[in-house]
């Protein structure tokens, strides 16, 4: 799946060890843009974290995988970043916010008073 939405907040790098070595993770917050507005906890693993990229304010492109995970009868969901990149690299998509970090504004009303009456794709 992938999410394009701006950083609000990076967590703290978690580290520890594990039977296959050292690990490193970090939790980042992302806020989707619209009319009613997502935050997502999407947490970003080992050589895929990167200061230059994860800047409060960036537009990102987010590509993940989501995973839930049954423990003592509880259900726990994860949302694993495996690429992140800002916004608008490697071809894709242009971002939903405009530089000033606000969102973009929407394409201006089309005008469906005048009657061409030859309008019908047949």
């Amino acid at each position: 799946m992938q999410l394009t939405a701006k950083l609000i907040q990076v967590m703290p790098v978690q580290t520890g060890m594990g039977k296959n070595g050292e690990w490193r993770k970090q939790n980042i917050i992302l806020e989707t843009d619209g009319t009613y507005p997502k935050k997502v906890c999407a947490t970003v693993w080992g050589d895929k974290i990167s200061d230059a990229v994860l800047q409060i304010g960036n537009i990102l492109d987010v590509s993940f995988d989501i995973e839930s995970r049954e423990y003592n009868g509880n259900w726990y969901t994860d949302v694993r970043a495996w690429k992140v990149e800002p916004a608008g690299a490697a071809g894709s998509a242009p971002a939903p916010y405009a530089a000033s970090g606000q969102p973009a504004p929407s394409a201006p009303p089309v005008d469906f008073t005048s009657d061409s009456g030859d309008d019908l794709p047949f």
